[in-house]
């Protein structure tokens, strides 16, 4: 790719976990220069405003409040955002960056100015739910539980510290989010078609990476197991990023088990259906890399939407 190509992105907040992954990413990109800012001045706004003026798109990679300053300096500069925190995922005036949401969503993506890239278990539930909602054959006004795992490095720098660094022995597994308050439930219900909240319980476990993610349903009537996996089936057959894997199969090498591990440094999502032996109930599960497709893996194969780059370009790490 001639050098006339190349685009210019400003990371705002490239010391994090997913602002790293994403420069990981993009190290790999030729059609992409990335634009750093002098440390001394990552708080000052007018020096992060004269390097949006000249960046094609600044990816946000902050908390949230950070986030909505950011992404209002980059407006007034007159700069494309794409926003990898959970700030602007359910606004109105932005664009969801969840390219296998539906049919437009990829011109949607590449025409946008503000793109809000998805969270990591909502990407799992919401490529689960919503095919399955919008065909009918499970109720919108259901009540439905999601169960998932995680990785530490899906808690950030504290958490990786905690289980890496800090003295003592950090907990194999711990269940969070038990207020039912957690900032992904919006996003999920939103973007899956619910009518209520699920019941949400997240956890992590004493990995690095990797993510499982369970929703158990009951089909209504003559709606079976098959039919809710023929349906994933059909979505997402032309999908790059999305597999869905065969009714009720468990990889070889883990059986009887299925564990997160298998999708690290990728931007793939693995979906799977397992039905009970009499049909009247199944198990809805996905499996990605809570920081590929779950975080910097989805921000590239936005970012590539966004600049007219194959989708695909940067999206892994070697």
């Amino acid at each position: 790719m001639g050098r006339s190509a190349v685009r210019k992105i400003f990371i705002d907040g490239e010391s994090g976990t997913t602002g790293l992954q994403v420069r990981q990413r993009l190290r790999n990109h030729d059609g992409i220069e990335i634009l750093s800012i002098d440390p001394a001045d990552r708080r000052d706004p007018a020096a992060k405003s004269r390097i949006m003026q000249i960046a094609d798109v600044t990816v946000l990679c902050l908390p949230d409040d950070a986030a909505r300053e950011s992404a209002a300096l980059a407006a007034t500069a007159g700069c494309r955002v794409l926003d990898a925190s959970s700030a602007h995922r359910t606004s109105d005036d932005w664009v969801y960056g969840l390219a296998e949401l539906a049919p437009r969503q990829r011109a949607a993506i590449a025409g946008a100015r503000q793109v809000a890239n998805p969270g990591c278990y909502p990407t799992g539930v919401i490529l689960l739910m919503r095919p399955l909602l919008a065909a009918g054959l499970l109720p919108r006004s259901g009540f439905y539980t999601v169960n998932a795992v995680s990785g530490y490095s899906g808690g950030g720098k504290s958490m990786i510290e905690r289980y890496e660094e800090e003295a003592g022995t950090p907990p194999c597994f711990a269940a969070y989010g038990l207020d039912f308050s957690h900032k992904h439930l919006p996003e999920i219900q939103h973007w899956s078609g619910l009518l209520h909240h699920p019941v949400f319980v997240p956890s992590v476990g004493n990995y690095a990476q990797g993510m499982l993610i369970f929703i158990p349903v009951r089909p209504n009537g003559k709606i079976s197991p098959r039919k809710l996996h023929s349906e994933l089936e059909r979505v997402y057959r032309h999908e790059r990023f999305v597999r869905v894997l065969p009714l009720d199969e468990i990889a070889g090498g883990t059986a009887p088990f299925i564990t997160p591990h298998g999708l690290e440094n990728t931007n793939l999502v693995e979906l799977s259906v397992f039905g009970a032996p009499d049909q009247q109930a199944a198990v809805l599960v996905a499996r990605l890399d809570n920081l590929g497709k779950g975080a910097s893996g989805a921000a590239v194969q936005n970012l590539n939407l966004m600049l007219g780059f194959p989708e695909h370009l940067g999206v892994d790490l070697p």
